[in-house]
């Protein structure tokens, strides 16, 4: 590689149905003018394994530590570079950590490029995402917001989350095999032992909450039954049911995709308040799916109870010919 060009890296990861390591895709976006740029050439010598996040969903990294001086950087060169990366998993679910740490006035884009390149990526590229975590955001990310918040959708806007330290990632990736730069993890150590110095009051763990009585996620079936005038059939249950019935039985896949996180809490906590849903107004078949799949998993007891583990698991041992 000559003096003057850079590699400029994305790592991804394959999610649960790919078992093999991880590959780093590299991709030459800057030099001298005439100099030949492989836009998506594979480094067979930085293999990794990534993971994925709490969902099984695929997890795209961008560092802007990464990033070379504007100067130098064929910024049409990037361009392409990211839409040929992401052409490769826009068809799944996917999701994208932004490590902020790195951008400075000197490699900084200019915010005419980013509108333009926000407008590149269409529909296609913004329905598989599922969330966009911004790791590590500074006062220049909220003037972002205020330029491009004429363009950008409440639908999206939902699935930015931002986090001030590594540590917060936890509770939405498998933070263990993800693979951050070194510059931002010392920029988050940094960050970590600004606050080491302030003492914090002991935690006091507070008394646990009665449920509310419009409470539909966490509580029993038995209390569904009696704070629904006797209902056998919990809201949450016959509301989803019925809606996938009518909209959802010819969409390929239905139980298999995610959804927005923020999304999922938002309906739960409507629900729990005793509030109406109208899955319309999402838009995505998928979201009211997981909403049953979520009611069901945080059953207290689940719904082939514990009692009838065993016939149901003989059941599955009873040879194929007898059905």
């Amino acid at each position: 590689m000559s003096p003057g060009s850079v590699c400029f890296s994305l790592r991804v990861s394959e999610g649960p149905r790919a078992r093999t390591p991880e590959r780093w895709h590299r991709g030459r976006v800057l030099g001298h003018p005439g100099e030949q740029q492989n836009m998506s050439q594979p480094d067979l010598e930085e293999l990794a394994e990534i993971g994925e996040d709490r969902f099984g969903r695929r997890v795209i990294t961008f560092s802007c530590c990464r990033m070379p001086p504007s100067h130098e950087l064929n910024h049409r060169r990037l361009l392409e570079y990211l839409k040929h990366t992401l052409d490769q998993y826009v068809e799944s679910d996917y999701t994208i950590v932004y490590f902020h740490y790195g951008l400075n006035s000197r490699n900084k884009p200019s915010l005419g490029w980013l509108q333009s390149t926000y407008k590149e990526f269409d529909r296609r590229y913004k329905k598989n995402l599922k969330a966009l975590y911004v790791v590590h955001p500074t006062n220049f990310i909220k003037v972002l917001w205020t330029v491009f918040k004429p363009l950008i959708s409440h639908k999206f806007g939902r699935k930015v989350i931002y986090f001030n330290y590594l540590s917060e990632l936890r509770e939405h990736l498998k933070y263990g095999q993800l693979i951050v730069p070194p510059e931002v993890l010392r920029y988050d150590e940094k960050l970590r032992n600004l606050h080491r110095g302030q003492v914090p009051a002991p935690a006091k763990t507070p008394p646990p909450r009665p449920p509310l009585p419009t409470q539909q996620f966490g509580v029993s079936l038995q209390y569904l039954k009696d704070k629904n005038q006797g209902e056998l059939i919990p809201p949450v249950l016959r509301f989803t049911v019925t809606y996938l019935r009518e909209k959802g039985l010819r969409t390929e896949g239905l139980f298999r995709r995610s959804a927005s996180v923020h999304t999922i809490r938002e309906i739960q906590r409507l629900y729990n308040q005793g509030k109406p849903v109208n899955f319309d107004d999402y838009g995505d078949v998928h979201i009211p799916a997981v909403i049953l799949k979520t009611f069901l998993r945080e059953l207290p007891q689940p719904l082939l109870t514990f009692t009838a583990y065993e016939q149901i698991l003989g059941i599955t041992s009873v040879p194929g010919e007898h059905f």
